[in-house]
């Protein structure tokens, strides 16, 4: 377990840790209204699709808990708007989705309709989201960290450690669970453009788990490929598509077609909440744009000429060819993977 939290619930508010700050600053926000928290999954203050979802379900207890004098028709109701509006927050990570909806079918399916009975049933619901996230990301690791051979050369790309679940990690759990097992790894950690969560999330977590990392421009993954070594790559993943496409941070796409190019293993980490059985393929999902400011300028610092054409996709599709095999807290997934994943569900 890390010393630090990405998201606890204190009783009447919401704690993130404000990932915009890190490394240079460990800050806290106190959030006390769904709308706050809707705000902060779309700034960024929160990021990684597990932990957005926790945020996304103590967002609903927040606003259940708004007004004590609604009743229970009423309380159901404002929960559906407030849903809908951190929905909006983001739309291509599924967590945030599935989130809300078991936050929500918990509700719906209750026989009281007293307002202190739904209040009851939602935080109990965010709570047991929270749990088991923390759950199915050490099973993740443990899994996966057998796929990990000792002296392993290793690409990530983004953060998908501690930052971005309730703790532990996925992808990055794994090198987190293998460095446990005193296998020795050396983590080559693409900086991940424009928000550079690998240059200041990823390495910020592995100089606290002392585990060897050397950072990289996302361009330099082939070349390092093919005159250092990697043994595999490791990414998680934001929406995985029924035929096993994956949607991930903007660069997955070309890390995955040189681990092609050059025969690297190219592992994505998979929580079944992270799979969308109801999409057929990854050409069905929405990918989210950004502000062109996130491109356009570092911190304060324009870095090309004022007004500029940008185009600031945050995700992009991995077809489903070039991954070797899926990570889950069920066990490893090979192809062919429509089969394998929807097995995981039966």
């Amino acid at each position: 377990m890390t010393a630090f939290r990405s998201v606890e619930w204190l009783g009447d508010r919401l704690r993130l840790l404000d990932q915009r700050l890190l490394p240079e600053q460990v800050e806290y926000l106190d959030l006390t209204d769904h709308r706050s928290v809707a705000e902060a999954i779309a700034n960024m203050t929160v990021r990684g699709a597990p932990v957005i979802g926790v945020s996304a379900a103590y967002g609903l207890v927040l606003a259940a808990d708004a007004d004590t004098n609604m009743d229970g028709p009423a309380l159901r109701k404002r929960l559906e708007i407030a849903a809908d509006e951190l929905q909006q927050a983001r739309p291509t990570a599924v967590n945030l989705r599935w989130a809300l909806r078991r936050v929500l079918e918990r509700v719906h399916a209750l026989p009281d309709d007293s307002a202190t009975t739904i209040r009851e049933a939602v935080l109990l619901e965010a709570n047991r989201i929270y749990r088991e996230d923390g759950e199915v990301n050490r099973a993740i690791g443990a899994f996966g960290a057998a796929l990990i051979p000792d002296h392993a050369n290793i690409v990530h790309h983004c953060n998908t450690g501690a930052l971005g679940t309730v703790e532990h990690g996925t992808a990055l759990g794994v090198i987190h669970s293998a460095h446990a097992q005193n296998k020795q790894v050396h983590v080559y950690v693409d900086e991940t453009r424009p928000r550079l969560q690998g240059a200041r999330l990823t390495v910020w977590e592995l100089t606290q788990l002392g585990v060897p990392h050397t950072l990289i421009v996302d361009s330099a993954a082939a070349h390092i490929m093919r005159t250092t070594g990697i043994d595999l790559c490791l990414v998680g993943c934001d929406r995985v598509a029924a035929n096993g496409d994956v949607a991930n941070k903007i660069g997955t796409y070309q890390l995955a077609l040189a681990a092609h190019a050059h025969g690297v293993p190219f592992y994505v980490a998979a929580p079944l909440s992270t799979l969308d059985r109801q999409t057929a393929s990854g050409d069905m999902i929405e990918i989210e744009e950004r502000a062109a400011a996130e491109v356009t300028t570092i911190g304060d610092t324009l870095i090309t000429l004022p007004g500029a054409a940008v185009r600031n996709p945050a995700f992009d599709i991995t077809p489903a060819k070039y991954v070797t095999a899926f990570i889950t807290e069920k066990g490893i997934v090979y192809p062919p993977f429509a089969a394998g994943l929807a097995k995981l569900f039966n």
